[in-house]
């Protein structure tokens, strides 16, 4: 038996039919719901009802997902899934890892709440839904939203483009998107029973999740399964080219070594994750392909996918991005001069600019910064923010709908670190007391993280994040750029950071992994 099968297991226990819980049901007692895949019983903490490790698909290696559903058999659902195989602290980790997570506070199938879907980050190579940072339940105690995590395979496992290397894997490059988009068809199909409108679907998601997110916009067997998107962090301008993609998976098997791909133990895969990737250097990269099956063009390149242009999109990022990637204690960043600073900074910009011309650019923009500050800043700007303004420009040149943010509140641990990559994971689940979390728990971060919680639920309602209480925030436009700055006290502000966007709009954007 795998680890997964111990997980979810408890699959099949009987065929007599759950109770389903009402308004008047004894507090204490557990929670169930009957659904179209399976009779499920979860867990109760207060009044939230969680359901965890609900398998929504099985997938042999490198091949798509196939649905489970068990349709009036009882399924446990009490404890997480595995995680996908990874060089990760997150576990148990088994290849059998398509397992989802509900949070609700009104399992009755005519609450008709908005979903909110969250897919984690961590690139396409790491990450797990059953972090503490992104657990539900606080989110979806609030009690007007039903809340899904939902974990799928990553890196070699979801990503290794195998098509024209080995006839067996035509669908190998996509796999974890198409594991996304398998879930999707689960929640429209049985969320209703967990109190769920399945006509108001969300997907949001933070770094690598909101960059899966941003590709299914594009994708055709994604069109319909949600209509609400939110990136945190995260954007996908454009995915790998098939040529591109081959190569590292050439790269890749030759780390592997002699055997077949299909049935090599896992922790080979693992290990030969740290194969070289023949195009940017470091570790292999693994994300979409543009495999003219399952993606049949970039997601905002050339312009915006015309798929998702009706699907309202709010695009976010936080101040200080590359301050969670390089600490300032870090060997690149101790005994930083400004001697040094071109050289040091070069390779984190990832975009082909001459990295002595921005350093005297931003000296003279801002002249009481400091070496580490211009680091900081020039790296956020050139690389981290600005694959989402472009996904913000690009919308507001077809007239779709976008609202764009920005995380201001920065760590209360260790400032120096401001608002740093991840910060807004916390304010939006309400996990401030979660390891891992850097808010804080006064009553400034309550604030900042009430302002995100009332208008991530308010865009999953009605398609739009404003809200009574909040600053009017109006659509992002070319004329304006209004973007909510999300803090202690939250605000909108019209294209802050201008200059920055400005200096690196006058060079070609490379999106890594093409």
């Amino acid at each position: 038996m795998s680890a997964a099968d111990g997980v979810s297991r408890r699959a099949a226990i009987g065929a007599g039919a759950a109770m389903v819980l009402t308004a008047g049901a004894r507090a204490q007692a557990p929670a169930a719901v009957r659904a179209p895949a399976g009779d499920f019983v979860g867990t109760r903490d207060g009044e939230v009802h969680a359901f965890r490790g609900i398998r929504y698909a099985r997938a042999e290696r490198f091949r798509a997902p196939v649905p489970v559903s068990q349709p009036g058999r009882t399924v446990r659902a009490e404890a997480f899934g595995p995680v996908c195989p990874q060089k990760g602290p997150y576990g148990p980790q088994d290849e059998d890892c398509l397992f989802l997570n509900v949070w609700t506070a009104d399992p009755r199938s005519d609450a008709k709440k908005p979903v909110m879907i969250y897919i984690h980050g961590g690139a396409y190579s790491n990450g797990s839904v059953t972090d503490p940072l992104n657990d539900g339940r606080n989110l979806a105690a609030r009690g007007d939203a039903v809340v899904v995590t939902v974990n799928h395979r990553l890196n070699a496992f979801g990503y290794l483009y195998l098509a024209r290397l080995d006839p067996r894997f035509p669908d190998s490059g996509n796999a974890g998107q198409l594991d996304l988009i398998c879930a999707l068809r689960w929640v429209r199909d049985n969320i209703a029973a967990f109190g769920g409108d399945p006509r108001r679907v969300m997907v949001f998601g933070q770094s690598g999740g909101g960059a899966k997110i941003a590709t299914m916009m594009g994708m055709p067997a994604a069109k319909g399964l949600f209509h609400r998107a939110a990136t945190m962090s995260g954007q996908q301008v454009t995915a790998s080219g098939p040529l591109n993609a081959t190569a590292r998976a050439k790269a890749f098997l030759a780390k592997l070594g002699q055997g077949d791909v299909a049935t090599l133990p896992t922790a080979r895969l693992v290990e030969a994750l740290e194969a070289v990737d023949p195009i940017l250097g470091g570790g292999v990269y693994f994300g979409p392909v543009l495999d003219m099956r399952w993606l049949t063009r970039h997601p905002f390149w050339p312009d915006a996918n015309p798929q998702g242009l009706a699907i309202p999109m709010m695009l976010g990022n936080v101040h200080d991005e590359t301050r969670a990637f390089i600490g300032a204690d870090s060997p690149r960043l101790r005994g930083l001069t400004w001697d040094n600073l071109p050289e040091r900074m070069a390779p984190e910009l990832r975009i082909d600019i001459l990295p002595e011309w921005v350093v005297a650019q931003y000296r003279a923009q801002f002249p009481t910064w400091s070496p580490l500050d211009v680091f900081y800043g020039a790296t956020t700007a050139g690389r981290s923010w600005r694959g989402q303004v472009i996904e913000a420009e690009e919308r507001a040149r077809a007239g779709a709908p976008a609202f764009v943010y920005q995380v201001d509140y920065a760590s209360r641990t260790d400032p120096r670190r401001g608002a740093f990559h991840t910060m807004d994971i916390p304010l939006v689940f309400g996990t401030l007391d979660a390891k891992g979390s850097e808010t804080g728990t006064g009553a400034d971060a309550r604030s900042a993280s009430k302002a995100m919680q009332d208008s991530f639920v308010a865009f999953a309602r009605s398609g739009d994040p404003n809200h009574p209480g909040s600053p009017r925030w109006p659509r992002y436009t070319l004329e304006g750029r209004a973007t909510m700055i999300f803090d202690a006290r939250s605000r909108v502000e019209n294209d802050p950071r201008r200059w920055q966007r400005e200096l690196f709009a006058r060079v070609p954007y490379i999106q890594p992994g093409t």
